[in-house]
């Protein structure tokens, strides 16, 4: 029954914090910007609306595996002509098979187990079978194939996802559909061109030698179209001198003329490469290449050493900026291809916010007066701690910019229905109690006392719940599972601190005769 002071502060302050932040969520848009105005130590977080509440974009894409399949097959082609040259080993030049090559060996029978070893050793994975004509077949088998599938949409979903975030989008669900496609959900994003632009983009980025003495397409150069003069070709050397997973980060800037370029900083092994290739090849023209386009190709003029450089190709603000965050998200493993794109409207969400308005105004509204007829006075008290609960799980949701959705709006709604559990059984045991002859104080005391270890229990097994769905549930079972979750902590919070302090400040106050309950 004893409450100390540091107790009772506390238990005030959390209850002043969650009426501030829960506020914002019932004031109109002009309140919450003068209060964003007045000072920005003012609460003027809202709580985020999911798609199905707000409406806004819904795209799914698929990872086209065979570009990639095939711009790995021909590094292992690479791989394997180097290796060969390497030990000597005379071969025709290899041809590409379905999701392979093959390699022909001049002298099979002094060279075939040495290439063997090779095709074995160039990764993992891989079916090798050699013929007794000489012919090494290299292919992905049904195991490499999944692991290169499965890698491939897992840093897809986190480069789609870093890019996204970049823009500014509130909690985006982004996930994977089936073997090889990918949901993308943008509530409140009206029109998805910018987001599918962005998307669009693989972001490759390298730099390469430009080989002048290049007439036309010979081996280990490639003829790529200028970026601004799609007509004009640059033949580049095809082995890359710097990759842009060398670049730790991207900014946009302005030259010395105020022209917007994009600023690069480059980690250890990619400052050093770039320091030796501008020492060795001072007064030569050096490409940066981005998505198979070569953006700009300025001769080397000194040595750049420390790791930083510059990319600039006529860009206006937006377009570097855009580059930036491509730059720093890092390039997409294979292209995205749009199946399927579709806009929703919020008519459906606001139809839903109202049927969920409703649907707990009805439920605050019975449950208040149930727990009013039932213990009177005291459900008053659980009553008020009934709307302190609720204004604290809207500042949490507010605070922690979590996403409401249609099933966090039944959470809600459940939670409102479970609050008042743990007052239920206090109330009871005090009335046991109190009708067993107790005094008025050692029924309140043990009312509380041994109903906690039952409320506890209790909660805790709906919060293992609660976790267990956020943990392995995805989109709106997270949403659910959050305001579940944030509900059982803030019911805790409210039936073992605030209503007991309720209780007991009226009972230090008043003094009573009788038990009203």
């Amino acid at each position: 029954m004893h409450f100390s002071v540091t107790k009772k502060i506390f238990v005030m302050l959390v209850c002043l914090w969650g009426i501030m932040y829960a506020l914002p969520n019932v004031l109109p848009v002009t309140a919450q910007e003068k209060m964003a105005e007045i000072s920005s130590w003012l609460p003027n977080k809202t709580i985020s609306l999911g798609l199905d509440l707000q409406g806004g974009s819904h795209i799914l894409m698929q990872v086209e595996m065979g570009s990639l399949i095939d711009e790995r097959v021909e590094a292992l082609m690479d791989g394997a002509v180097s290796e060969f040259r390497d030990k000597n080993i005379a071969f025709q030049r290899p041809t590409k098979i379905e999701n392979g090559f093959q390699v022909r060996l001049a002298n099979p029978e002094q060279d075939r187990e040495e290439a063997y070893r090779i095709a074995r050793n160039l990764e993992e994975n891989l079916e090798v079978e050699t013929s007794d004509d000489g012919v090494i077949t290299v292919q992905y088998g049904l195991m490499g194939l999944t692991q290169i599938q499965d890698q491939t949409i897992s840093q897809s979903l986190e480069i789609v996802r870093r890019r996204i975030d970049e823009t500014g989008t509130k909690e985006p669900v982004i996930q994977r559909q089936g073997t090889d496609r990918i949901l993308l959900q943008l509530p409140g994003v009206d029109d998805p061109e910018a987001i599918k632009e962005i998307l669009n983009t693989e972001a490759k980025l390298s730099f390469h030698l430009v080989d002048e003495t290049a007439t036309g397409r010979t081996r280990g150069t490639m003829l790529l179209p200028m970026q601004e003069q799609p007509a004009q070709r640059i033949a580049v050397h095809r082995r890359s001198m710097i990759s842009g997973d060398m670049i730790t980060n991207a900014q946009p800037a302005f030259d010395e003329n105020n022209r917007p370029v994009v600023s690069f900083q480059l980690n250890a092994v990619g400052a050093k490469r770039f320091c030796d290739v501008t020492t060795e090849h001072t007064k030569e023209p050096f490409a940066i290449v981005l998505d198979k386009e070569v953006v700009s190709a300025p001769v080397i003029q000194s040595r750049i050493c420390g790791g930083r450089g510059q990319i600039s190709g006529g860009f206006t603000v937006e377009e570097a900026t855009n580059l930036a965050i491509l730059i720093r998200a890092g390039a997409l493993p294979a292209p995205l291809k749009i199946m399927e794109e579709r806009t929703v409207g919020p008519s459906l969400g606001a139809d839903s916010i109202e049927a969920g308005k409703m649907a707990s105004l009805v439920g605050l509204a019975l449950v208040f007066i149930y727990i009013l007829i039932s213990y009177g006075l005291f459900g008053l008290f659980a009553n008020i701690s009934l709307f302190l609960n609720i204004a604290l799980i809207f500042a949490a949701l507010s605070v922690l910019q979590a996403t409401l959705t249609l099933p966090g709006i039944a959470g809600i709604v459940l939670t409102i229905g479970m609050a008042v559990d743990a007052n239920v059984l206090i109330f009871e045991r005090i009335r046991e109690e109190y009708r067993l002859g107790r005094s008025i104080i050692g029924s309140i005391d043990a009312g509380y006392k041994q109903s906690l270890s039952t409320i506890v229990d209790a909660n805790i097994t709906t919060l293992i719940a609660a976790l267990l769905l956020f943990s392995f549930g995805s989109g709106p079972i997270k949403g659910f599972a959050v305001t579940l979750g944030i509900g059982i902590i803030t019911s805790m919070f409210s039936a073992v601190l605030l209503s007991r302090l309720i209780v007991i400040t009226w009972l230090n106050k008043t003094r009573p005769q009788h038990l009203p309950i």
